[in-house]
C-alpha cells in the first residue's frame, strides 16, 4: 500500500530524520494537548481545530526539512489553502489518499481527540 510513498525515496538517514521530526511534532502536540485543562467536550472540539492547523501549516515544516536533504530545492512557501471540513473528516475516516502522511495525520487526529478521554479515565482509575 505504501510502496510508492515519497518517504521511501529518501536515504535511510533521511527517513530516520523524517521519523524523528514527525515524532517530535506529534509528541509535542500530544504532550501539550494532554496537559491543557478544559472540559472534555471543549477539549475534543479544540482537538479538531489543532489537527486542522497542523494539516495546514506542517507542510512548510516538512518542506524546510527537505531543503536540508535535496540540493537545489527552491526556497518557497508551500502552505496553500486551508483544508476543508471534508478534508479533515477524510483524515479521521482514513479515506482519500492512502499514503503515510495522510494516515499518520488521521492517527494524530484520533490521538488528539481521545487525549482528554484517556486523561479522565486515568484520573478516575487513580481515585
Amino acid at each position: 500500500m505504501y510502496s510508492e510513498d515519497s518517504f521511501f525515496t529518501l536515504s535511510q538517514w533521511g527517513q530516520l530524520g523524517l521519523l524523528i521530526l514527525s515524532g517530535f511534532l506529534c509528541a509535542t502536540l500530544l504532550w501539550g494537548f494532554y496537559k491543557v485543562r478544559l472540559p472534555v467536550l471543549i477539549h475534543m472540539s479544540v482537538s479538531v481545530l489543532v489537527l486542522w492547523t497542523f494539516v495546514w501549516v506542517s507542510p512548510q515544516i516538512y518542506y524546510s526539512y527537505y531543503l536540508l536533504l535535496i540540493e537545489g530545492l527552491p526556497l518557497q512557501l508551500v502552505i496553500r489553502v486551508p483544508p476543508t471540513h471534508l478534508d479533515i473528516l477524510g483524515l479521521y475516516t482514513f479515506g482519500g489518499t492512502a499514503n503515510l502522511s495522510t494516515h499518520s495525520q488521521g492517527a494524530l487526529g484520533w490521538c488528539l481527540l481521545l487525549a482528554p478521554v484517556i486523561k479522565r479515565l486515568r484520573r478516575d482509575a487513580a481515585n
